[in-house]
């Protein structure tokens, strides 16, 4: 027995087994009424039997016989059912499994090639055309997954590579050049520290977004609002340097989750909303707990964001406006929402009138 065919006979037997036992109830049965009948007839005297032709009663070992007779002929119709039933019942449950094994057929022939092909069953809606529905739905999230995954690499690519371009230019402009002193040695070895110092936040911000896509639910009790006015004391000096007004309503905000990476998120919030803003704007925060969430709402004053371009802003490398060496890769953002994820939270942005970004963040209190 081939393992696919395991159902179809597992269907087969139970196909034949019903119809067995409804053969042998209905033998049963048979066998009952002839017993009752022929007790009857053999009991009745003439006596009181209706005045007319009279019945012929039959001597007891007749009655035996008749009602073997009787009992034979569906014993062996019986019989003969098993082999019909094992027949019929493989037919009909090949039919039915054949949507199975033509779902299987199509799925053992998509690969990440051709993830974009979907099963497409037609038909009236039955179990099968939902199980069809449900593996093409999850072919769909397969493909968009996989179309991100093809960009992050391909971000993540071009971001670590202009780093090394730049690495490259700086050792071998001294070679090249006969007249290059001590001086000039240091200057290109700072800038390859600065390169570095670069390279290395990129790596360690890929390795945070990394660490909260795979977070899972639980954690320990957090105090959403001290993490909060804890990050804002350590930029009380980058926000005096840009001139900018900080407007905070910390109110007690609890949730459930990692320390650690609730503070990367409120971290990557706070150094967005001071570095996209602009001299002498403002950068409000609040914290509360309202119909059994907490919430986290941050807004800054800034340059103008297209509506249409603020989901985009999501997504890893992705920037309103690329600045070379401004020391953010577009990973806040991302970073932000993998861990709103990893937190059972929802993290949305919207633009705000006159230049800025509001962003929420809400959490399960």
């Amino acid at each position: 027995m081939t393992p696919s065919n395991r159902l179809r006979w597992r269907l087969t037997l139970l196909y034949c087994i019903v119809a067995v036992l409804s053969g042998v109830v209905l033998l049963a049965l048979v066998a009952a009424v002839s017993m009752s009948l022929s007790g009857d007839v053999s009991a009745t005297p003439d006596s009181v039997l209706p005045p007319g032709p009279r019945m012929v009663k039959l001597p007891p070992n007749s009655t035996e016989t008749f009602r073997d007779r009787v009992l034979l002929v569906p014993a062996i119709a019986l019989l003969i059912m098993v082999p019909i039933s094992l027949a019929l019942g493989w037919l009909i449950a090949g039919r039915m499994l054949r949507p199975v094994r033509r779902m299987t057929g199509s799925l053992q022939q998509i690969s990440g090639r051709n993830v974009h092909e979907r099963l497409a069953v037609a038909g009236p809606r039955d179990e099968f055309k939902d199980l069809a529905d449900t593996i093409d739905g999850l072919l769909g999230r397969l493909e968009l997954a996989l179309d991100g995954h093809k960009r992050f690499v391909a971000n993540a690519a071009h971001e670590l590579r202009t780093p090394l371009t730049v690495e490259h230019a700086l050792l071998e402009e001294p070679l090249i050049d006969p007249g290059a002193t001590v001086e000039s040695y240091r200057a290109n070895f700072e800038q390859l520290l600065a390169v570095n110092r670069h390279r290395g936040a990129l790596l360690e911000s890929l390795l945070t977004l990394a660490a909260s896509e795979s977070a899972r639910e639980g954690g320990e009790p957090v105090d959403l609002d001290e993490i909060v006015s804890a990050a804002l004391r350590e930029r009380e000096a980058p926000l005096r340097e840009r001139g900018l007004r900080l407007a905070a309503t910390i109110r007690p905000a609890r949730i459930v989750g990692e320390p650690r990476l609730v503070a990367r998120l409120v971290a990557n919030l706070l150094d967005n909303a001071v570095h996209y803003n602009e001299p002498g704007g403002t950068v409000e925060v609040s914290t509360r707990t309202e119909a059994g969430r907490a919430r986290l709402v941050l807004s800054n004053t800034g340059p103008e964001v297209p509506p249409e371009q603020v989901d985009r802003l999501f997504e890893p490398f992705q920037r309103l406006r690329r600045v070379a060496d401004d020391g953010h890769h577009g990973l806040g953002l991302s970073i932000v929402r993998a861990i709103a994820i990893a937190h059972g939270a929802a993290a949305s942005a919207r633009a705000r009138s006159g230049g800025g970004l509001t962003v929420e963040v809400d959490f399960p209190a």
